[in-house]
């Protein structure tokens, strides 16, 4: 190897040392961090033809998200909910607090009094998805049920007795990760409480 090659190793080997670490050489060198959303990051908008059976509080949220250009994460922030929650209210298979109602009007500039109306009933849950669901991504996640489903049931039998975990005494949150060689991973987390069978 030639001398000067020799010198631009060293250089470039003393330079690294005496640099401090910068946001993206800290980032490299962390095995596993969230990752923020990018700036340019498509939004999710909701194709009426598509779900023609969810309520108009659908149609009337997704166009002020639409206008606004926001994502649901930035919305649970002025909101006080997981984004998950807020997606869930978009879809009409939550119920939305008094409270959600009014910080969602005062948030888009959507009329109070229309939106309470729209949205003060109770959701008639399971009307967004199709079984099984056609849509890719759902389909996954359908998919993990299929493959691991029985193997869920058993290791939660065996840690926590005879019983099912609730979906409706439930959270659950998505996280966006990039490992340490940059490869992008979707984690969700769901979390329930443990009923037990009743024994009569």
């Amino acid at each position: 190897m030639s001398s000067r090659v020799l010198s631009l190793q060293r250089l470039a080997t003393t330079a690294c040392r005496s640099r401090p670490l910068t946001a993206l050489h800290s980032f490299r060198s962390t095995p596993l961090q969230l990752a923020r959303p990018a700036s340019n990051m498509s939004l999710a908008s909701l194709d009426v033809l598509q779900h023609p059976s969810l309520p108009k509080s659908s149609v009337t949220l997704f166009e002020a998200k639409a206008k606004k250009k926001v994502s649901f994460e930035e919305i649970a922030k002025e909101i006080g909910r997981d984004e998950v929650a807020i997606a869930a209210l978009f879809y009409g298979q939550a119920k939305a607090s008094p409270e959600d109602i009014k910080k969602l009007s005062d948030y888009f500039g959507i009329d109070h009094a229309t939106l309470e109306t729209q949205m003060s009933g109770f959701p008639d849950r399971g009307k967004s998805i199709e079984m099984p669901p056609k849509e890719p991504l759902i389909y996954r996640l359908y998919e993990i049920v299929q493959n691991y489903g029985y193997a869920y049931k058993a290791v939660l039998n065996e840690k926590f007795g005879d019983g099912i975990m609730s979906a409706i005494s439930f959270s659950t949150h998505v996280e966006k990760e990039v490992d340490k060689d940059g490869v992008t991973w979707a984690k969700i987390t769901l979390r329930g409480k443990w009923l037990p069978y009743s024994r009569f």
